[in-house]
């Protein structure tokens, strides 16, 4: 019997309403690209998936000026964005991706093109890295050019919609306030068309991260024109749930460090 995926909004802060309407939301594009079969293996519920034309999706992106302008990029860890990964370390580009959900005292693996041990498309994957890479805590952290966020939905305004669990925005917010991502810091995500929503559809509270543009296999979309402003730096402590805090080492310690 096929297991039941994990519900990664269990622990998630903030109206219940309107968690409720990003739930519905996350149900309906997961549905819909496994009855489309465009998810691949594991399957799209209860993940950011990984979707058929993600190589195309990561080409597009790889062809972009921002691409090309950028040294270093902080990524997610999620098998749709490992042919971006892949592309960047094959550049020359510097990755720092995050140890999933943020769950040790050094929470992002640190991947140098010029120190790899294996091909980029290995050392790029999340278990490659988990045996391998140098884990870094956010201050041995270079200022990043490009951010890459995985999605569930993303809409035309730039709204994003993860799995629930708020690791993304927690990351960008920790990055900012700490100086790696500034007022040129770009960010964006790779998706399935069947991922993409109008603007104004996707629910947002104050500390979901936009993205400036949606790439597909098929187009590049620019949300700059329709989307909010980004948050200020810092940390929504009060969107924070106390068993996502102890369940985050770098969270924990700030806030001890904050009493």
């Amino acid at each position: 019997m096929p297991r039941t995926p994990p519900r990664h909004d269990r622990d998630a802060g903030g109206p219940a309403g309107l968690l409720a309407e990003k739930a519905d939301l996350r149900d309906e594009v997961w549905s819909a690209m496994r009855a489309a079969r465009v998810a691949r293996f594991p399957g799209a519920v209860g993940r950011i998936p990984n979707f058929t034309g993600a190589e195309s999706a990561a080409e597009r992106l790889r062809g972009m000026p921002q691409w090309q302008r950028a040294g270093t990029l902080k990524a997610n860890p999620d098998s749709a964005q490992l042919p971006v990964r892949q592309r960047a370390l094959e550049d020359g580009k510097t990755v720092y991706m995050a140890v999933p959900r943020l769950a040790r005292p050094e929470p992002f693996f640190a991947l140098d093109p010029a120190q790899l041990t294996e091909p980029p498309r290995k050392a790029a994957s999340i278990s490659c890295a988990e045996r391998s890479a140098r884990r870094v805590t956010l201050a041995e952290l270079d200022p990043v050019d490009l951010v890459v966020m995985g999605c569930v939905a993303a809409g035309e305004d730039g709204a994003r919609l993860g799995k629930g669990g708020g690791f993304a925005d927690l990351e960008y917010a920790l990055a900012t306030a700490a100086g790696l991502i500034g007022p040129g810091t770009v960010s964006v995500t790779t998706v399935h068309e069947l991922q993409v929503r109008p603007a104004g559809l996707i629910p947002v509270t104050g500390h979901d991260v936009p993205v400036d543009f949606i790439i597909t296999p098929e187009r590049v979309i620019d949300c700059r024109p329709r989307h909010r402003p980004r948050q200020a730096a810092g940390i929504c402590w009060d969107d924070l749930t106390e068993e996502k805090i102890a369940a985050i080492p770098l969270l924990a310690a700030q806030r001890a460090g904050q009493r």
